[in-house]
C-alpha cells in the first residue's frame, strides 16, 4: 500500500499558528521585521511557530521573488582525493552554509569541455555566484563561459581580468623557509629542491625569489639548484643522483612535503642523517609531514582559510580587487638542527634556541 507523503508546512501554516498574516509572517522570516516596524514579541511568535512546525522556506519560490538562489557554485580542475582540496572545499563549503547558502561542486578534471558545461549547468540553476578553483597556485584565463557572473578566483589568478582572487603569500612563505634555517645558524651549503613543473604555476618561482632575499638580506645565498618534479619518486632520483656526483648540502629547502620524502631517502641512502648532517624544511603543511621521522619543518598553506575567504569574497557585496594574499606559518619539526649555542660576552648569537 503506498503512504502519502507528510505535507509541507506553508508559510500559512505558521501565520495561523502564530495569529498573523501571512504577509507579517513572511516579513519576519526574510529578516524584514526591523524594517517593517513589528513589535519584537510578533517576531519572537512567528519564529517560535515556524520552528514548532519545522518551517522549510520555499526555495525556489524565494528565488523568484528575490532573482537570488541562496546558492554558489565551485568548480576545480581536481578535486577529489587530494588532502589540500578537501581543505579548500571544506573551508568554503563551511563558510557557504554560514552565510546561509548551498554550495553545488564539479570537477573538470582539466577538461576544458566538461568545465564549460558544468559551468552552464551551474548557472542554469540559478547560483548566485561561481568560485573558480585549481589545485596548485596557477595562472589562468577566466573561462569566457563566466562572463557577466559574479566570480573569485580561489588559488589562481588572472592578470588580464578584474576578478577578485585569493591565494597564498607563496613569496612570503619562501622567505619564512629560508629564516627557519638561518636561525639555525646555517648560511652555507643550502641547495633548493624542486624546479617548477609547469609554466603556469607561480608557486615554486615565488618560494625561490623569497628565498632568495631572504638569504640576500642575511648576506647568504642559496648554492645552487636540484631540479626534479615534485614527487617523491622525482625527488628521490634527482638527489640521489646529486649526491653521487659530489653534492655537499648543509641545509635542503624541499618545494613541498612529498619531495621533502624523497629528499630524506635519498640522504639515508647515501648515510647523511636528518638533521644532523643536513637540515630539510619543505612546504604544504600536509599530514605526510608530521608522520616522517623526525618530523618535517614545513611552511603551511592556509588551504581551510583561503576556501573560507574566497567564499566570503564572493558574497561581499564590495569585494576587493586584485588580489587577496594569506600568509603562510612554518609548521615545526625536528628536521632542522639545534641551533649553536649564543656566544658569551654579549655578542650576537646566530639564531634562537629551539628547532623550527
Amino acid at each position: 500500500m503506498a503512504h502519502n507523503a507528510t505535507p509541507r508546512t506553508t508559510l500559512a501554516d505558521v501565520a495561523e499558528h502564530a495569529g498573523v498574516s501571512a504577509t507579517t509572517a513572511s516579513y519576519i522570516l526574510n529578516g524584514r521585521g526591523s524594517q517593517m516596524r513589528i513589535k519584537p514579541a510578533t517576531e519572537e511568535r512567528v519564529r517560535a511557530a515556524a520552528a514548532a512546525l519545522h518551517y522549510r522556506p520555499n526555495r525556489s519560490a524565494r528565488t523568484l521573488r528575490t532573482s537570488r538562489s541562496a546558492t554558489i557554485g565551485l568548480i576545480s580542475d581536481h578535486i577529489a582525493g587530494n588532502h589540500a582540496s578537501g581543505s579548500l572545499l571544506t573551508g568554503a563549503n563551511d563558510t557557504a552554509s554560514e552565510l546561509n547558502h548551498l554550495m553545488v561542486i564539479g570537477e573538470s578534471g582539466g577538461d576544458r569541455v566538461r568545465e564549460t558545461r558544468l559551468i552552464q549547468a551551474m548557472i542554469d540553476a540559478g547560483v548566485d555566484g561561481m568560485v573558480y578553483a585549481t589545485l596548485g597556485a596557477s595562472q589562468v584565463r577566466v573561462p569566457g563561459s563566466l562572463t557577466g557572473i559574479r566570480t573569485v578566483l580561489l588559488n589562481c589568478e588572472d592578470e588580464l581580468a578584474d576578478v577578485p582572487s585569493v591565494i597564498p603569500d607563496d613569496f612570503g612563505g619562501g622567505r619564512t623557509a629560508a629564516r627557519c634555517l638561518l636561525d639555525a645558524g646555517i648560511r652555507e651549503g643550502i641547495h633548493i629542491v624542486g624546479a617548477n613543473p609547469e609554466m603556469t604555476q607561480t608557486a615554486g618561482p615565488r618560494r625561490a625569489a623569497g628565498i632568495e632575499m631572504e638569504l640576500a638580506a642575511s648576506g647568504s645565498r642559496a648554492a645552487g639548484v636540484v631540479p626534479c618534479d615534485w614527487s617523491v619518486a622525482g625527488a628521490f632520483e634527482a638527489v640521489s643522483a646529486w649526491l653521487i656526483a659530489g653534492g655537499a648540502p648543509q641545509g635542503l629547502i624541499c618545494m613541498n612535503d612529498r619531495v621533502g620524502l624523497g629528499a630524506y631517502e635519498a640522504l639515508a641512502e647515501h648515510g647523511l642523517r636528518v638533521p644532523d648532517d643536513v637540515s630539510v624544511v619543505a612546504f604544504d603543511g600536509s599530514e605526510l609531514a608530521g608522520w616522517l621521522r623526525p618530523s618535517l619543518a614545513t611552511v603551511a598553506i592556509p588551504f581551510h582559510q583561503l576556501g573560507a575567504t574566497a567564499v566570503r569574497l564572493l558574497l561581499d557585496p564590495e569585494p576587493p580587487h586584485g588580489l587577496t594574499t594569506l600568509p603562510m606559518s612554518l609548521q615545526t619539526g625536528a628536521s632542522v638542527r639545534r641551533p649553536p649555542a649564543p656566544i658569551p660576552n654579549g655578542a650576537a648569537g646566530l639564531g634562537r634556541m629551539g628547532r623550527c
